[in-house]
């Protein structure tokens, strides 16, 4: 059971996040948990200014680290501070590129110790700055974007299977060999599988929103979304898992556009299917933007589709690798 006086050791991993980093690390100094034994910078090759901002936050803050990840993904940069011979009971992961409360890291180890869970996941808000980015921010937010998963969606703490990792008790997260090392991406839910084989209990802490700025550019979402597709499938096909029926939704949607569009010239009729869908994300942006009162979210239609048809293209590309490497050994 995990104590509230044990201390805590928050990993930030980095790449490319000089718009970010300075005032994630503000509000990580700014929690009013005052057992915080390190904040540690896990820089994975910046190209930009990330790295200098990263120093000088080290000299200007004794808690402040900054260490390197050859390896340049998250899963390794979390593993590395876990493994390392820092101090701290409790490991706290924090995306840079998120806005935290002050009391985040409390609200997080209170909800550890108060319901004997082994990780908390808390819930996400994604917010906007520039034009496209409001866009990407309430296509996250809605229910065209999210399909309903708890993490996205105004709902109370609970257990349960899955959520935006924020918190672990140390030893468990240990115990369990950390994340997956070859797992680019979603190597958060493929944890929280094998957490769950394990027995261990996954806290949503409601109380701990966050807000998250996603990315600003159609072809770095894109490219975020194939990426989560592929780690999706690898996950699903690795663990035997079955996907949600939000996870499907992306997959009908464009495999049926994509069929209808290739049926086209042999049935007219078939071109109803995707224009049907262009009907459905231009009317959900146009009553989000009236609502919201922002001409920028008329652009949720398009972020929505890029990261549908993304993911889903991600998602059938590694299936297909994996057949195809599965009947090439057989």
């Amino acid at each position: 059971m995990i104590e509230i006086e044990n201390g805590v050791i928050i990993v930030v991993p980095v790449l490319n996040e000089e718009r970010y980093l300075a005032k994630c690390i503000d509000a990580l100094l700014d929690q009013d948990y005052r057992l915080i034994q390190s904040i540690v910078i896990v820089d994975g090759g910046s190209s930009d200014s990330t790295r200098q901002i990263a120093l000088d936050l080290c000299g200007k803050h004794r808690l402040v680290r900054l260490i390197d990840n050859p390896q340049r993904i998250q899963s390794v940069a979390v593993n590395l501070v876990a493994a390392s011979a820092l101090p701290g009971e409790i490991l706290v992961r924090a995306d840079a590129h998120a806005d935290y409360p002050t009391d985040f890291v409390s609200q997080c180890v209170a909800a550890l110790r108060d319901n004997v869970a082994d990780s908390v996941v808390v819930s996400l808000r994604t917010v906007g700055m520039q034009p496209f980015q409001r866009a990407v921010a309430a296509a996250q937010n809605s229910l065209l974007g999210n399909g309903g998963s708890a993490h996205r969606r105004n709902t109370t703490s609970r257990m349960v299977d899955h959520g935006h990792h924020a918190a672990f008790c140390r030893s468990f997260f240990l115990e369990l060999g950390g994340y997956n090392e070859t797992f680019t991406h979603n190597e958060d839910a493929e944890f929280d599988i094998r957490a769950g084989a394990a027995g261990g209990r996954i806290w949503l802490c409601s109380e701990a929103t966050i807000n998250y700025y996603p990315r600003s550019e159609i072809k770095s979402l894109a490219k975020q979304y194939f990426n989560y597709g592929r780690g999706r499938a690898r996950n699903m096909l690795a663990h035997r898992s079955r996907p949600k029926v939000r996870q499907l939704a992306p997959l009908l949607v464009s495999s049926s556009a994509f069929a209808s569009v290739l049926a086209a010239p042999v049935i007219p009729a078939a071109l109803l299917v995707p224009l049907g869908y262009v009907g459905l994300y231009s009317a959900w942006a146009v009553f989000a933007s009236l609502r919201t009162r922002d001409p920028a979210v008329l652009g949720m239609g398009v972020a929505a589709a890029a990261m549908h048809v993304s993911w889903s293209a991600g998602f059938l590309k590694m299936a297909v690798d994996t057949f195809l490497s599965r009947q090439a050994s057989a």
